[in-house]
């Protein structure tokens, strides 16, 4: 479709009589009764008390996202990672990686902690911080507003991510926007991957490079965006045009949903268009992540000139 063109973007959401069809359902899980949950204390035994979860940070570990082992400290120096602090154990003085991974830390100005194995041990969360662990500072969020004013008022690329809950998957998805020259990405802060130590290495440091949201409703971000011009386009394999058909171009803002469930039926709601990837292949499907690549580079196909 030439550019200049007019297009329905919701014609493949619609019905013939202009009202949305709905061909997606939501499957309801089996909650247990809330009366049967709550018997159990208030025939005058005691509230039940929540096991704690394996997760759950240990008491002496410092607080934010911590990175052990020497590799891994050397990796996060090299992508650049901003350090809050770092924890090394005085046995270890003498050894020739740690004192290297000590005098770059001192050269950026890290606080460093000297503390024995048994303080390590006890802060590490499996044990194979093999002398050094480093907390790293809390990665700042662009506001969704700033996004959109950055990407001006030509043609832009927003991604924005219902619920993908894989860090690695997250990562890999921010690489793709960034190397296509997308204006963001925009994720939930609630049940959903954020930016941490894997999203730093599965996006090869493009998280320190590509503005990220952080908000508490998908739907009214979807809203912003359209308000600010962008078409949202819902990559579902439900779809019924492909994505070489569709208008999956210019002012777009591309709609990924999560692992395991697709794209929410509220955001579906909310997509002026939905496009699938074409499959002649036994298996499912591409994940989201190698997904999200082929949507980007088919943005940037039809948007670029130079593509």
């Amino acid at each position: 479709m030439a550019k200049n063109q007019s297009r329905t973007p919701g014609r493949d959401v619609r019905g013939g009589n202009g009202k949305r069809e709905n061909k997606y359902k939501i499957v309801p899980r089996n909650l247990p009764d809330q009366s049967e949950r709550k018997k159990g204390w208030q025939d005058g035994r005691s509230k039940p008390v929540r096991p704690k979860r394996a997760q759950e940070k240990r008491a002496d570990a410092p607080s934010g996202d911590i990175i052990e082992g020497r590799r891994a400290v050397a990796e996060a120096l090299e992508m650049g990672l901003a350090i809050k602090s770092a924890f090394i154990a005085d046995a270890d003085q003498t050894d020739a990686t740690l004192k290297r991974l000590t005098a770059e830390l001192a050269e950026m100005g890290v606080p460093i902690e000297h503390v024995t194995k048994s303080r390590l041990d006890q802060m590490s969360s499996h044990g194979a911080h093999q002398g050094i662990m480093v907390r790293t500072r809390p990665f700042e969020y662009t506001p969704l507003a700033d996004i959109i004013r950055a990407a001006g008022e030509g043609d832009a690329l927003v991604v924005v991510l219902d619920h993908v809950t894989d860090e690695g998957n997250f990562g890999a998805i921010v690489r793709s926007a960034e190397v296509v020259g997308a204006a963001g990405v925009v994720i939930a802060n609630a049940r959903a991957a954020r930016v941490g130590v894997g999203a730093y290495k599965t996006s090869a440091g493009a998280v320190l490079h590509l503005p990220i949201a952080q908000v508490s409703n998908l739907a009214r971000a979807l809203e912003d965006l359209k308000k600010a011009g962008f078409w949202v386009c819902g990559a579902s394999e439900h779809a019924e045009q492909g994505i070489w058909n569709a208008p999956v171009e210019g002012r777009l803002a591309l709609v990924m949903g999560s692992e395991g469930a697709g794209i929410s039926q509220l955001l579906l709601e909310k997509c002026d268009f939905l496009a699938k990837l074409p499959q002649h292949g036994r298996i499912e499907s591409l994940n989201v992540a190698q997904a999200t690549t082929v949507f980007c580079y088919e943005w940037l196909r039809r948007t670029s000139a130079d593509a």
